[in-house]
């Protein structure tokens, strides 16, 4: 059974149609990622598979039972709010202290607990938005331009610890990137 499966599915904003039929499923495990241009769509169909927009036409069918964790392409936090790590992800609600430490370290970045939200590199605060995503302990993991406005390296790291997530968790990922080097050798 799929995780997720869009079926013919067509989204508008006003007269503007960004999405027209677009199909595809997402099976348990497997990795696979969306290329395309600025402005083809690929965000609105994230948002359209987490519930975000109403599609115009088809649907998205989620398999029983099926978690899905997702990792914005930003996310804006007012810097002069005095919030940690540890804070931030408590507000998702009935989050255990256990389950954030657990989640950092699935995030490659398990020291960041008390850090200041403020004083996070792109990269870290990109960890920080994946273990958000993590703490449900999702069968889907969905990510929009996760590694947007990281140099190469971080980047190569972004999708290592993907792959380490997958690995251990046997989630899939459903994600979008310009990176088409990097996401080749990363893509089922």
């Amino acid at each position: 059974m799929s995780l997720v499966q869009v079926e013919d599915l067509s989204v508008r904003y006003g007269a503007r149609t960004v999405l027209s039929r677009v199909s595809l499923r997402v099976e348990p495990g497997e990795i696979v990622t969306i290329v395309g241009p600025n402005g083809s769509g690929k965000t609105s169909l994230l948002r359209a598979i987490i519930g975000a927009v109403k599609p115009l036409k088809g649907r998205v069918v989620q398999g029983s039972g099926v978690k899905i964790g997702y990792v914005p392409q930003k996310l804006h936090i007012d810097e002069t709010l005095p919030i940690t790590v540890s804070r931030f992800l408590k507000l998702l609600g009935g989050v255990a202290v256990a389950d954030i430490d657990h989640a950092l370290t699935q995030a490659g970045v398990p020291d960041l607990a008390t850090a200041q939200l403020s004083k996070l590199s792109g990269g870290q605060f990109q960890r920080v938005l994946l273990a958000r995503a993590l703490i449900g302990k999702p069968d889907l993991l969905l990510l929009d331009e996760a590694t947007q406005g990281l140099d190469q390296r971080g980047s190569a790291s972004f999708y290592q610890q993907i792959e380490t997530v997958r690995q251990d968790t046997g989630c899939a990922v459903l994600m979008i990137s310009h990176e088409l080097h990097v996401v080749m050798s990363a893509s089922d």
